[in-house]
């Protein structure tokens, strides 16, 4: 079996994990709520056991990326990474205690921190042009499991049997299920995922430094302030190593500021989508008597826009530039802001319209492809190749960041729909506006003005 015969099943491999991340959102986020509360738990534990997932991954995605860069390899990290995964799951499925379905979530977020190593291996195994589509690709295989997921629920919602001394039904078999789909994971892990080599080291395809007729200086996630770099490009030289002792002064060190404007960006969309998708089940309980069915039919209808919105990204991102792309998801995210604080924000309590909440939702969710999709291509562009598995890890922290803050400024404000939703329309506005940054500009166009410029 070639290289290429490996890369792409090894790209259907992650296609899968990132598939099974989104059946296990799928699958616990409708029943999660009322899980909770049969536990006893506080209202406020739903912002917590949602956010407890993303902590952990915040806090080990870098680790994991450390790791992929050093050793050169993921496999074998994905593998030990799904273990947390199975062992986290396994946890949610006995259910003994809140404390303990908080631990699961915990745990089990362990696993998703290896996110940093699979982004990594991606942008090392693609080609610039090529990447977002890539990335889109990827991403609607975890739009996929949340559309699957829901009608797995279909039938886990019948459970109720008792296995040994645990109890069986429709809040805890999610956690033995996705315990069983991990399993099986392993298997096709190490039958169908290979350490394939970068682009970059197989014959002939160093491609972006055949393009460059002179050397360009690689600069570092972290790059000095004396050194002013006025575009972002992929980064593939073997310069990094050479310029270490520079790169380790701390006190030198400063984010770039076009690294800081998609890191931003980052947080702040990844921030309103998890406070929207905590506020959405207690407002369809709480307006439209919406139980575990009506939720996972709702999330399986909104998996079907998602899907087809990363696909047309695929597509989009072919014609147009990842900027453009992002600044198309910023607008359609206001809008979808902008009319859920005219349309949905009811301090009186009156009955929220029904058809005013889908085209709140299907606004919100049809901005999410385009901003998810350039940002990461956006992100692996402006940061050393040589160190993207570190430089993602840092990107998934400050998104696991926007995760655990989400739900818990959403689920302390979901009788104050103006506050919550007047700050993120705010930080959406702040966000658009930064786009404007000259240096976010994409490498092919600004080569072709440089040459423009020269030959004129």
């Amino acid at each position: 079996m070639d290289n290429h015969q490996k890369r792409n099943l090894t790209f259907l491999t992650i296609g899968l994990i990132f598939m099974l991340s989104g059946i296990e959102y799928a699958v616990i986020l409708p029943t999660i709520w009322r899980y909770l509360q049969i536990l006893e738990a506080p209202p406020y534990f739903l912002g917590l056991g949602l956010s407890a997932f993303s902590l952990s991954a915040l806090v080990t995605g870098p680790l994991f990326g450390i790791w992929s860069d050093r050793s050169k390899t993921t496999k074998s990290i994905v593998l030990f990474s799904n273990v947390f995964e199975i062992v986290g799951n396994f946890m949610y499925f006995i259910g003994y205690s809140k404390w303990l379905l908080l631990c699961s979530r915990i745990v089990a977020g362990v696993g998703a921190g290896a996110g940093s190593s699979i982004f990594g291996f991606l942008t090392q195994s693609t080609q610039p042009e090529e990447r977002a589509g890539i990335f889109a690709a990827i991403m609607a295989g975890r739009q996929a499991g949340l559309l699957v997921g829901p009608a797995f629920n279909l039938f886990l919602r019948l459970c109720d049997f008792k296995l040994g001394p645990f109890v069986v039904n429709k809040y805890t078999s999610p956690g033995i299920f996705m315990c069983l789909l991990w399993v099986l994971l392993q298997f096709v892990v190490l039958a169908m995922y290979w350490d394939v080599p970068p682009i970059s080291c197989e014959g002939g395809a160093t491609m972006m430094e055949m393009k460059q007729e002179e050397v360009e200086e690689e600069v570092p996630l972290m790059g000095s302030d004396e050194e002013p770099v006025h575009t972002y490009r992929a980064l593939n030289s073997d310069q990094l190593e050479t310029s270490t002792s520079s790169d380790m002064q701390p006190i030198h060190r400063f984010l770039r500021e076009e690294v800081v404007v998609v890191l931003t960006a980052q947080f702040i969309t990844l921030f309103n989508q998890t406070a929207l998708e905590t506020m959405v089940t207690p407002l369809t309980q709480r307006h439209f008597n919406f139980g575990e069915l009506g939720n996972s039919l709702m999330y399986s209808l909104c998996g079907v826009e998602v899907i087809v919105g990363f696909f047309f990204v695929r597509w989009l991102s072919r014609k147009v530039a990842d900027r453009a792309v992002l600044a198309a998801g910023l607008v359609i995210c206001c809008t979808a802001c902008i009319w859920c604080l005219i349309f949905l924000c009811n301090p009186r309590g009156a009955n929220l319209p029904l058809s005013a909440f889908i085209i709140g939702v299907f606004l919100q969710l049809l901005g999410l492809p385009f901003v998810a999709v350039s940002q990461v291509s956006l992100f692996s562009k402006v940061t050393a190749e040589k160190t993207q598995g570190f430089s993602q890890g840092v990107r998934r922290s400050v998104g696991g960041l926007a995760t655990i803050l989400g739900p818990l400024w959403a689920g302390g404000l979901t009788n104050n729909l103006y506050i919550m939703l007047g700050m993120m329309l705010a930080l959406l506005l702040m966000i658009t506006v930064t786009l404007s940054y000259d240096r976010l500009t994409e490498p092919q166009a600004v080569q072709s003005a440089q040459s423009s410029d020269s030959g004129g």
